[in-house]
């Protein structure tokens, strides 16, 4: 079983779209919060089940959808690396994911 690890931004990526939606509707932001951890939570038990970022599909990196967000993450092996969490409408850099990766950051 591979152990979760969300770095700080991610959180704050989540919390960004969440409080948007909360504008709204707030038992809709706080539904979406609970599934995106429960879907990220999986992860543990199915790390690669993930697809590969269309946008960065040469990389080790790896999405999960649960509308209207992306969860972009890393396996290394032992544990999930969640680095991003973005709108699905969005487009990611390369460099941007790279910048938020623990085992690149120094």
């Amino acid at each position: 079983m591979a152990g979760i690890v969300w770095v700080a931004p991610a959180v704050e990526d989540l919390d960004e779209i969440a409080d948007v939606i909360a504008l709204d509707d707030p038992e809709a932001a706080r539904g979406l919060v609970v599934r995106v951890f429960g879907h990220v939570e999986e992860l543990a038990e199915f790390p690669e089940s993930g697809s590969r970022v269309p946008e960065l599909r040469r990389s080790r990196y790896r999405q999960i959808v649960e509308p209207p967000c992306r969860v972009v993450y890393r396996f290394d092996g032992e544990r999930v690396y969640v680095l991003h969490v973005l709108r699905g409408e969005r487009l990611l850099r390369a460099a941007r994911v790279a910048s938020r990766d623990p085992r690149r950051v120094r």
